[in-house]
């Protein structure tokens, strides 16, 4: 009776680690960030290995050239190599960048007349 009083109370501790432990993945889930909307808080906070500076720079990238279109194009950014967006690639978005300038209205078209007839 004794040893079974010990596998059922291992069996009860192992039950709550594995518990406990599909509950905490769920809480460390990476983040994502969309990279052509983000602030430079917020790529510094989500993105491995990129710190303040290299989190300005990627913002100063986006701003000079333009939304990026791949996550491999962080890699032109001064600081950032193909190592890092292989480390981040699970939390990278690609959406349009949030302060994208309004469309201009297409140009109404001028009617085209029927030619006339003679």
């Amino acid at each position: 009776m004794h040893l079974s009083n010990n596998t059922s109370f291992f069996g009860r501790t192992l039950a709550t680690v594995a518990l406990s432990l599909a509950l905490m993945g769920s809480a460390f889930a990476a983040e994502k960030v969309n990279i052509n909307a983000a602030d430079a808080a917020t790529l510094d906070r989500v993105l491995v290995n990129v710190g303040p500076s290299k989190a300005e720079a990627i913002v100063a990238y986006r701003k000079a050239h333009g939304p990026f279109r791949s996550a491999e194009q962080l890699a032109q950014v001064q600081g950032i190599g193909l190592k890092t967006v292989e480390k981040n690639r699970e939390m990278i978005v690609l959406g349009g960048a949030a302060a994208a300038a309004p469309a201009r209205p297409a140009a109404a078209k001028a009617p085209v007349a029927a030619p006339k007839k003679r």
